[in-house]
């Protein structure tokens, strides 16, 4: 078979293009470039240039041919407007997801059957398999990468059974530390570089500074809400009821906390709502307390951030959350709920969160997910993901 990895100049997907062309595959490299400005990224520049010449030097090594492709315009208009989109609106996107769903297996896919590959092979923590169907159609399994420090499934959670058709995971069976002795063992120029951080193909950023390319700075009130306001709050007594819930309490429990300027005291000041997230702790700059405080929620109609002091804050946690019907994405649409249904799962609303026990619910007027302990952070935006056992059987937008 021709195969076409991801070679990116990380110690995954080398490993992943060595253990290929050692099965005796057809392997070519194929880098992309995705971003090119520089704005708001912490150390001055993008990273890919350094990348590029290891996944050069890597492929060099391997004896496999080395392509290069730039979708720095796809990935403009598919991942990066979609994060200020999502911004703008008070929500908190994943870019990776988007990344994985609408470059990495769809333009750079296409890229790779256009110079003749069977698949396309990448440096993911995670593994496929396949069955047939009682119609004879072969169907595709995504589960968990066997590392459960380093799974990404998670990040595959929008890809369609096309896309797992043609993608394979040569390391989704080995554990991290198997992979760099692979790495050392081969002698490949990539076996000691650090894995890379923050935002796919971005790097690591200063939030507000990226996002000032299109959002403006815009001063609001921080309003503190105090853990008093929950005394006599009907929605805080509805999670902490030990009786248990009704599925006529599901809306109520999803919705998050209803705070105004009146709910608590302003204690300081902010540049712009949109630049903050759910659960966020640093960047508030503001003093005067015995513990972290931490963003509870954002208004960004009115400007207004609402913090609050503690980990354990109550305003930080919650039981359900909603997702809406045209925002679900079933790996396996085999196993879709039809309004009415429900089942029980196995979710995460964030990467290396521990699968938790949930109840997925769905009504007419779209998914609820009921877990059986609150939830810290829950937050707009972010994509909440659905296992059975092992496997990744489906996903949807938080609202």
């Amino acid at each position: 078979m021709k195969i076409a990895v991801g070679l990116s100049g990380g110690v995954d997907s080398s490993v992943a293009a060595f253990l290929l062309k050692q099965q005796g595959h057809d392997v070519i490299a194929l880098f992309m470039q995705n971003w090119h400005d520089t704005t708001g990224t912490l150390f001055g520049d993008c990273p890919w240039k350094d990348d590029r010449a290891i996944a050069e030097m890597v492929a060099k090594k391997l004896d496999i041919p080395f392509h290069f492709v730039d979708l720095s315009e796809e990935y403009g208009k598919r991942v990066v407007d979609y994060m200020f989109g999502e911004y703008k609106m008070g929500r908190t996107p994943n870019p990776d997801v988007l990344c994985n769903r609408e470059i990495k297996f769809e333009a750079f896919l296409n890229h790779a059957l256009a110079l003749g590959a069977d698949f396309v092979a990448t440096g993911h923590y995670c593994r496929k398999e396949s069955f047939t169907n009682p119609d004879g159609k072969e169907m595709f399994r995504l589960l968990e990468g066997a590392d459960p420090n380093k799974d990404q499934s998670y990040f595959l959670c929008q890809l369609s059974q096309h896309q797992l058709s043609k993608a394979l995971f040569p390391i989704g069976h080995l554990l991290k530390p198997q992979v760099r002795d692979i790495a050392a063992k081969a002698k490949l120029p990539s076996a000691n570089k650090k894995d890379s951080q923050g935002i796919c193909f971005v790097g690591k950023i200063d939030l507000p500074v990226f996002l000032q390319q299109k959002l403006e700075p815009k001063e609001g009130p921080v309003v503190e809400i105090f853990r008093d306001f929950y005394d006599n709050n009907e929605l805080f007594r509805l999670q902490e009821d030990p009786g248990g819930f009704s599925d006529s309490d599901l809306e109520s429990l999803s919705k998050p906390y209803d705070y105004s300027v009146s709910s608590g005291k302003v204690i300081g000041k902010h540049n712009g709502a949109h630049y903050y997230t759910i659960g966020q702790r640093k960047g508030l700059n503001i003093g005067g307390h015995a513990t972290p405080i931490f963003v509870l929620a954002t208004d960004t109609i009115n400007n207004i951030i609402y913090v609050g002091e503690g980990q354990d804050h109550p305003g930080l946690y919650r039981k359900a959350l909603f997702m809406n019907t045209d925002e679900i994405h079933w790996i396996r649409p085999d196993l879709a709920l039809a309004p009415g249904q429900k089942r029980g799962v196995r979710a995460r609303i964030r990467y290396r969160q521990p699968l938790q026990e949930a109840e997925l619910v769905r009504r007419e007027d779209g998914y609820y997910l009921l877990f059986e302990q609150a939830q810290r952070g829950i937050t707009p935006g972010q994509f909440a993901a659905w296992y059975s056992d092992e496997e990744l059987i489906g996903s949807g937008v938080i609202h």
